[in-house]
């Protein structure tokens, strides 16, 4: 469903599973930090309000959107962490360093899921200009960071409905 249809920070909270068991890794990109920083909190905030606690949060920053792919890798292999959330935003400019960082860190994501053990969840906003990241940063579409931690957590309530 396009975004223009659908505010990205409503959903049903009951649908949500608990999340006070859970462990999250955010990994954040450093470029255009407005709106990167906006996602955060909102991915922040969202974890928190089903349950995770401070401490089941582990942060780190990356330059760039391309980074996160190797960022994610790390983190998987690192820590223990039930999903990690990487968080990006890649506005086009005139020439096509767009696609490749767009394209590189899409296949990156879509390739640690297809081999992994635990869920990343795709929070790279890829959009024409900065007004169209500023609405999914917390403006009239909602909050693409409160999407991802949804996303993440009902994902984490997936692999473990595996494991019992």
């Amino acid at each position: 469903m396009a975004t223009a249809y659908h505010n990205l920070s409503d959903y049903d909270f009951n649908s949500v599973p608990d999340a006070s068991e859970m462990k999250f890794g955010i990994i954040v990109s450093e470029w255009n930090f407005n709106i990167t920083g906006a996602l955060l909190r909102g991915a922040v905030n969202t974890l928190k309000k089903h349950g995770v606690k401070d401490s089941n949060i582990i942060l780190r920053t990356v330059p760039g959107s391309f980074e996160l792919v190797y960022a994610s890798s790390v983190m998987k292999s690192e820590t223990d962490v039930d999903a990690i959330i990487a968080i990006g935003c890649v506005v086009r400019g005139d020439t096509p360093h767009f696609d490749y960082v767009c394209q590189g860190a899409t296949q990156g994501i879509a390739q640690l899921n297809a081999e992994g053990d635990i869920p990343v969840i795709y929070g790279l906003i890829t959009t024409n200009t900065m007004g169209q990241a500023e609405d999914r940063a917390g403006g009239k579409l909602g909050n693409k960071g409160d999407e991802c931690a949804v996303a993440a957590i009902k994902m984490v309530d997936f692999v473990w409905s595996f494991e019992k």
